[in-house]
């Protein structure tokens, strides 16, 4: 072999080992482990859509829950600052319908 091929040969050994480092480095500390690549190709964007979709959804979710304890509070709040007679009344009212 020549100097050349043993350069040639030097570099691929060196440019191999440096990623299987950075990609240890990375797994190590909790990094992904990707390459840049995949970014080219628009998964990115996609990956960012479906976490604005899920987003969306919960935040759907969460706006549903949040006035249905509104009504809840809403019906606690009533009971607790009318008088007892009233309550007491309405009480009888609605076992004397069933």
């Amino acid at each position: 072999m020549n100097h050349g091929q043993v350069f040639v040969l030097a570099m691929i050994a060196i440019v191999t080992f440096g990623g299987i480092a950075r990609m240890w480095v990375r797994a190590r500390h909790g990094y992904p482990i990707e390459d840049r690549a995949r970014y080219r190709r628009g998964d990115a964007n996609q990956d960012a859509d479906r976490k604005i979709h899920l987003l969306s959804s919960e935040n759907e979710r969460l706006v549903g829950q949040v006035s249905r304890l509104e009504e809840r509070i809403a019906v606690l709040e009533r009971i607790a600052t009318d008088p007892a007679e009233r309550t007491s009344r309405e009480i009888e009212a609605l076992r004397s319908r069933d």
